[in-house]
């Protein structure tokens, strides 16, 4: 993966569906922004390119997919994100907030049945974030926390397969440099406490 040697910072978040990554991110951008800092937010899949449109469906299960090409919808989404708004805002100086990344690919895909070691090879010629959160929430909290919402379920939004997930992001934070561990089953204000400690 390429180190990030433009003037911006890429900060992301990441943790299985209801682990409050999107509530930090908001958080976190808001804080950088009260400091006068130049802030971009986003996040991934996005909602502009084919195949982000194309990965909604399958995650509202209106469409089936082998793994593997689920996840290759995900890269083709990932590098026109990449090239389209992270890296132009990174090279303005920009920071980047970024709910969900490559590391989102490594633990669903693998939870989904791909194999991880090729996820890592698809995701290797990308941009590798300066900071990485992971909202380390069981299981069971996300689902409790996602059956509050008045949407319905997604594709991964199941007890027993978030389960995977969580213990794939686990592994992946053991492995990989840049990843702080946050407690995300803490109240939101606590948990962006955490955050606030590291930056």
């Amino acid at each position: 993966m390429i180190k990030n040697f433009y003037p911006g910072k890429f900060i992301v978040f990441e943790g299985p569906d209801g682990s409050g990554q999107s509530t930090q991110a908001s958080f976190l951008a808001e804080f950088f922004m009260k400091n006068g800092k130049d802030i971009v937010v986003t996040k991934e899949p996005t909602q502009t390119s084919e195949a982000g449109k194309r990965i909604k469906k399958i995650l509202e299960e209106k469409i089936e997919i082998d793994p593997m090409k689920l996840q290759k919808l995900y890269v083709d989404d990932r590098e026109e994100h990449l090239n389209s708004l992270i890296i132009p805002a990174l090279k303005k100086g920009s920071i980047v907030i970024c709910d969900r990344y490559l590391f989102s690919t490594l633990a669903f895909g693998k939870a989904h049945g791909a194999d991880l070691e090729e996820l890592i090879k698809m995701n290797d010629n990308f941009l590798y974030p300066d900071l990485i959160f992971f909202l380390n929430v069981d299981a069971k909290i996300c689902i409790e926390r996602i059956e509050k919402r008045a949407d319905p379920k997604t594709l991964f939004e199941k007890e027993e397969r978030l389960a995977k997930v969580l213990k794939n992001y686990q592994d992946l934070a053991l492995r990989f440099e840049n990843i702080k561990v946050i407690d995300g089953e803490k109240s939101k204000e606590e948990v962006f406490e955490q955050i606030k400690s590291y930056l």
